[in-house]
């Protein structure tokens, strides 16, 4: 399959999902998730119309962003990986969406390089959904916490983001994370990604993160 072919398999299955929950196509963003792909194999999703794009780490972004950018200036950038504090000036210089607040100490330093950078990404929290000690993310019981302290610090939240454990059904986790968000006012939930985008859209997904299913397998 081409570029153009596995992407727009992936729209027809996001269209289809948001067609059974009776929602529009057009609310659900697809972030093509671009982490160990080089920039031969994300341009061509690019021309193709793809815009969104998700990258890991801050330092591999850097390294690949700005020359693609400067042929697609309209593609924006969603950091997905789990963020350094030191790294937060580089990420809210390079970044259009940070989907990985999980901590006081990422929120105040965010806060500073916003202020300091006068750049505001969107900013998703990330839930640690299924208790998992490997995983990054705020336990359930300290988003409230979290949330009121991005806030204080003036963090545009966008949402709550996700990822459930690997081997279990991920509906369970996903109406989770659907119900803390309503709880506290959100509207945006990153979730989802190839193997269960549609259980993700039609649980309510804004945001979802799909890769193997654009780029093909990983290494």
């Amino acid at each position: 399959m081409t570029a153009a072919d596995r992407l727009s398999t992936v729209c027809d299955r996001i269209a289809a999902a948001a067609k059974v929950a009776r929602r529009d196509f057009g609310a659900v963003t697809l972030i093509a998730v671009s982490k160990t792909q080089g920039a031969d194999a994300i341009r061509p999703l690019l021309e193709h119309g793809q815009r969104d794009f998700g990258e890991n780490r801050v330092q591999e972004a850097q390294n690949k962003w700005p020359a693609l950018r400067e042929t697609f200036p309209d593609a924006r950038l969603h950091l997905i990986g789990q963020l350094q504090s030191n790294k937060a000036a580089d990420a809210v210089a390079l970044a259009d969406a940070i989907h990985s607040v999980d901590r006081p100490s990422l929120v105040a330093a965010l806060a500073r390089a916003m202020d300091a950078g006068d750049r505001r990404p969107a900013c998703f929290v990330q839930v640690n959904i299924g208790d998992e000690p490997q995983k990054g993310g705020c336990p359930i019981a300290d988003v409230a916490a979290l949330l009121t302290a991005a806030r204080a610090a003036d963090l545009p939240v966008a949402g709550l983001m996700c990822l459930p454990p690997a081997d279990l059904e991920p509906a369970p986790y996903f109406a989770l994370l659907a119900k803390i968000a309503r709880d506290h006012g959100l509207s945006g939930l990153s979730m989802g990604m190839s193997d269960d985008v549609e259980t993700a859209v039609t649980l309510g997904a804004t945001h979802v993160r799909v890769g193997s299913a654009l780029f093909g397998p990983r290494a």
